[in-house]
């Protein structure tokens, strides 16, 4: 077949992975009844379901398809992990990532991989709304609809990627300058009746995904009524592209098509979860026990202003009066924190930081930005070089919440970018004392000393490293700071595991592979050194001649 030509290449492995999501998710909205000798919970083991996710999740870092911040990062995992606290399985592993783009998409696949594009947050206008997409996914996941899609993708998903290389071959073979639109029309064809088959086989459990994540929600402490309102702002996305064609419908939407029906019993359950939600309390004193059932507040209401509710239980006349309990569940989340992230989202995703810039300029003269937006813009000026600028957006916003550790970060790394090193060193300081654990912490100031470059600066950056050794073993951003900071501070062996790890966890498991051989040769290694090494080789290497067995091969090393 003749060589395709790098558009070609990476337009077919865009193609591909558009059908293992399909696949993937496709089955995930069958409708079956109770799984009674399902071969579903056959198909692949948790720990091999566990391996196709990171294996996924690797190959998406590969093709820089992932935001990788580790504020926005902590965020999100703070929400989906409340989310699948409260789910129908609370043991169920779940990693959640961001995508940078920004179409309206998010997808759930084996293992508890959830990925969320930037798209969807911007479109947005509450943490609640976002919750409610990820309450549908972590369904999909937990009611093992993702898991019994796996017997349909091996079906379905070889033939088309046949039918689709069949169609390349075609293509390339003609002598026509214009073979390759054919091609690309040939796969646009072929992946249009994929996913056109997968909504024609989602819808039937769209429901339920609806019916469970909206009680996940309520559970978690999140505005039920947000689910019908993210619904209803997806379909008016979908009617503004309808008459531009349908590769200008949002993605989610062809997967998750969202009707006038869909919207109202999402509106409809939400007022029977305000209405009707109860619990049976008890309250025991030394003399009785009294068992009552009493109404859960709304999640939009349930918190007041100063953080505490007239809870219902404090109605009961065995108990003190003037008694204050916090509120149910695990407290509101905060408003502030979702316009940073979001904002935040959109600095990071744009393709560049004047564009960014110049955004929230254009937003400036159609009215005031508010303190989300005003964030975004210092966060982009610090970006786009102008530091002093940014500084003085930050500090002004850190007037109105004191402390609050985004609006710190952000003016620490200005001030620091300004040159103001001591006044961004006591800052950061201050951050670390405040928060030794804290990984936006951590990774930021490690960032900042890094550019200055000298030992002692490496040094420093590393004990703030160290104590996240363990909980970061599988973070990419962590591994790729602490090669860096390890290669400053003269500790070339650290370095060396660190660079190792971050090229697996990108998707380059040979790359990893054969530095990790380049260093196990080293002479100065000690005994705890090459042990490690000696067990990271033998975990990888069965890894590595799994892919060159499929014929996949690192095109870097190749060309070497």
């Amino acid at each position: 077949m003749p060589r395709l030509t790098n558009p070609m290449r990476s337009f077919l492995l865009a193609a591909a992975l558009t059908l293992l999501f399909a696949g993937t998710h496709a089955g995930a909205q069958e409708n079956r009844l109770p799984d009674i000798g399902s071969s579903a919970g056959t198909v692949l083991s948790p720990a091999r379901q566990q391996e196709y996710g990171e294996m996924l999740l690797a190959q998406l870092r590969h093709y820089e398809l992932v935001l990788e911040d580790p504020l926005i990062d902590s965020w999100l995992r703070t929400t989906g992990n409340r989310l699948a606290a409260a789910s129908d399985q609370p043991r169920q592993s779940f990693t959640f990532f961001m995508m940078r783009d920004r179409s309206i998409n998010a997808f759930a696949t084996l293992g508890g991989y959830i990925g969320v594009n930037v798209g969807l947050v911007l479109t947005a206008e509450s943490e609640d709304e976002v919750a409610a997409v990820l309450a549908h996914e972590i369904v999909h996941v937990t009611q093992d609809h993702v898991l019994r899609s796996v017997e349909r993708a091996q079906r379905d998903t070889v033939p088309t990627l046949l039918a689709m290389l069949g169609a390349i071959a075609l293509a390339s073979a003609s002598d026509s300058s214009s073979s390759g639109d054919a091609g690309m029309a040939a796969i646009a064809s072929i992946q249009g009746l994929a996913i056109q088959r997968q909504i024609d086989y989602t819808r039937s459990n769209e429901s339920e995904a609806d019916r469970i994540g909206m009680r996940t929600l309520a559970r978690s402490g999140y505005d039920v009524h947000a689910m019908a309102s993210m619904f209803e702002r997806m379909q008016a996305v979908s009617r503004i592209n309808q008459g531009s064609g349908r590769e200008r419908l949002p993605d989610y939407l062809r997967t998750h098509p969202v009707t006038t029906t869909r919207i109202a019993e999402a509106r409809s359950r939400a007022e029977r979860l305000d209405s009707g939600n109860s619990v049976v309390a008890t309250t025991s004193t030394p003399d009785a026990v009294l068992r009552e059932r009493v109404a859960v507040p709304s999640s939009s209401t349930a918190v007041a202003p100063a953080g505490r509710i007239n809870n219902p239980l404090l109605n009961n006349p065995l108990l003190p009066g003037g008694l204050e309990l916090p509120a149910l569940g695990a407290g509101e989340p905060d408003p502030a924190v979702f316009g940073w992230a979001r904002e935040r989202m959109r600095v990071l995703s744009a393709n560049t930081t004047r564009q960014a810039v110049s955004e929230y300029e254009a937003m400036a003269r159609a009215e005031p930005l508010d303190a989300a937006q005003r964030y975004g813009l210092a966060l982009a000026r610090m970006r786009a070089g102008e530091a002093e600028r940014a500084a003085t957006g930050f500090a002004e916003l850190l007037q109105d919440r004191p402390g609050d550790v985004w609006l710190e970060l952000g003016l620490a790394e200005s001030l620091a970018r300004a040159g103001r090193h001591a006044e961004a060193d006591a800052r950061f300081e201050s951050l670390a004392m405040r928060l030794p654990t804290d990984r936006a912490v951590a990774l930021t100031y490690a960032g900042v000393l890094v550019e200055r470059n000298t030992p002692e600066a490496g040094a420093r950056a590393q004990s703030l490293l160290r104590p996240l050794m363990r909980s970061s073993k599988d973070d990419p951003v962590f591994q790729r700071t602490f090669a860096r900071v390890s290669e400053i501070a003269g500790d070339t062996v650290r370095a060396g595991e660190a660079w190792a790890e971050a090229a697996l966890l990108s998707g380059r498991a040979e790359q990893a592979l054969v530095q990790l051989n380049t260093l196990r040769r080293r002479e100065d290694l000690d005994y705890y050194a090459r042990s490690r090494i000696d067990a990271r080789i033998a975990a990888i290497t069965p890894m590595v001649l799994e892919l060159r067995r499929q014929g996949i091969r690192d095109e870097d090393l190749r060309r070497q």
